[in-house]
């Protein structure tokens, strides 16, 4: 079974003020995430899920037919590795460069960027827009709700959350200005290039 402490935030809540304030960060990973977790452990109790890691639930649940169940596990299990993949990512102006694999992968660091923003503010409803590597191709996609990379044999190297509650309370219904400040004052980018390692 799952705990809060297994996936911590790696930083104080108030890290990463003013682009994302101390209120967001209570909610978004000490409510949010602790509601995912208590789900997952509620619905993997005495069965094969029960026993495995996070990973295998989320690569097994995707496709299961044989639990009736397996839709809101694959769900919660993904959306516990979603946030904390996001929550990871993350750096107050820390400093790093974005790689040059990503640069020359989208034509430079402001294309990436207006790509990236464009994906981000397009989205519709809820989910998250993914940095991946799918294959040999590094490319940008949006994935709605809980869905993940992993579940599709894609390597992710960062995401976004835009479900409202990433931004509702610092940003209201202004998207666009959140997205602006992750890509310019939240990324860790040598965290990103760690991911392009894998």
């Amino acid at each position: 079974m799952f705990t809060l402490s297994q996936f911590p935030l790696p930083y104080s809540y108030d890290a990463l003020a003013p682009y994302m304030s101390p209120e967001t960060l209570e909610l978004h990973h000490g409510k949010h995430v602790a509601t995912y977790i208590k789900n997952l452990n509620n619905l993997i109790q005495d069965t094969p899920y029960e026993s495995v890691s996070l990973y295998e639930i989320i690569k097994t649940s995707v496709d299961d037919k044989s639990n009736p169940n397996a839709q809101k596990i694959f769900n919660n299990a993904a959306q516990v590795f979603n946030h904390q993949f996001f929550f990871n990512g993350m750096c107050r102006d820390c400093g790093g460069q974005i790689p040059a694999e990503i640069k020359n992968a989208f034509g430079g660091e402001d294309e990436f960027k207006k790509k990236f923003k464009d994906a981000a503010t397009n989205l519709f409803g809820s989910g998250y827009t993914w940095l991946v590597r799918d294959g040999d191709e590094i490319k940008i996609i949006n994935m709605q709700n809980a869905d993940t990379p992993i579940a599709h044999n894609m390597v992710p190297l960062m995401n976004l959350d835009v479900w409202e509650h990433a931004y509702y309370v610092d940003y209201q219904n202004r998207r666009a200005d959140f997205v602006d400040n992750y890509l310019n004052h939240m990324v860790d980018w040598d965290q990103v290039a760690e991911n392009l390692k894998q």
